[in-house]
């Protein structure tokens, strides 16, 4: 499950005062002495129970547009400061099952009850409310190829609550979890570890399946960058978005984009050709682009 980490002692601290040393250090969440730094700052701000009141009656007063602007993410997350240097520091609110945005989206759009995990490290912390409740698991990244439909071994590990107070840093590709709604509204404060690498990871979706046995497949692979999605939409309407396409499909260094490129072409292509577009993926080097294009073909 996440690492669990004490939250050191010390004074509230500002958003100003978290960001300028975050700033000047940067975050690698994979590095002992940035977790601590990383850790002493959140804990502070965390300790500042008028911080975020006043940040979301500003961006109200300033009609949401720095939010429009700087948010990769869903209306869940309120981006509190989005660094150059690759990291972010953001709220996430956590509605309760029976809170109205809950019901009308649907809990899904709140990733309950889905088990996942992440394509990056984050460091969090509850911040307000009961907390949201997490199924956790852990798996041993070295084992995932990333096929869909992959078999998993998972080490369920507990079930546990993100209260205030209580900071858990999630590793990339180890920890899984399946998120229950909190009690109450609640909000967490994240520090997340975010390069330019990230998008080129696979994130994965997870099916645990009927029985708590310690198996689980991957069901989904959502990451998709935007680059991604253009070229799908390019290729219906540009013969030299085909020819881009058509390159990425041999070259491109990232599995995934080889696959999707692909995809892509396969979708642009009339009658026998289709097929024979997906034929050609079934000769690329990585058995995760041959697999996709089978399940493809099959389909």
């Amino acid at each position: 499950m996440p690492r669990a980490i004490t939250p050191p002692p010390g004074p509230p601290l500002t958003l100003t005062e978290v960001t300028a040393t975050l700033e000047q250090h940067g975050v690698d969440l994979t590095d002992e002495a940035s977790i601590a730094r990383c850790a002493t700052l959140l804990a502070g701000l965390q300790r500042n129970r008028a911080f975020l009141a006043d940040r979301v009656i500003a961006a109200l007063k300033a009609s949401y547009a720095d939010q429009l602007e700087i948010n990769r993410y869903s209306a869940q997350v309120f981006l509190l400061h989005r660094s150059p240097r690759g990291f972010y520091l953001r709220a996430n609110l956590w509605p309760a099952a029976g809170d109205a945005v809950t019901t009308a989206s649907g809990p899904a759009a709140f990733s309950y009850g889905v088990a996942h995990d992440h394509n990056f490290s984050f460091l969090t912390i509850g911040y307000f409310g009961p907390g949201y409740v997490s199924d956790y698991y852990e798996v041993d990244p070295d084992t995932v190829d990333g096929r869909r439909g992959e078999p998993l071994t998972l080490k369920f590990v507990e079930r546990s609550q993100l209260s205030e107070g209580k900071m858990m840093l999630y590793r990339a590709h180890r920890d899984i979890h399946r998120q229950l709604p909190p009690e109450s509204l609640s909000v967490s404060l994240n520090i997340m570890d975010e390069g330019d690498h990230v998008p080129w990871r696979n994130q994965y979706i997870v099916d645990l399946g009927q029985k708590a046995d310690g198996r689980g497949t991957i069901a989904k692979r959502p990451t998709l960058t935007s680059s991604e999605m253009l070229l799908r939409c390019a290729v219906h309407l540009s013969d030299d978005a085909h020819d881009i396409a058509a390159h990425f499909a041999k070259v491109h260094p990232v599995p995934r984009v080889r696959a999707n490129a692909i995809a892509a072409l396969a979708a642009a292509t009339e009658g026998e050709g289709r097929a024979a577009v997906l034929e050609r993926g079934l000769r690329d080097a990585d058995a995760r682009v041959r697999d996709d294009c089978r399940r493809w073909l099959a389909e």
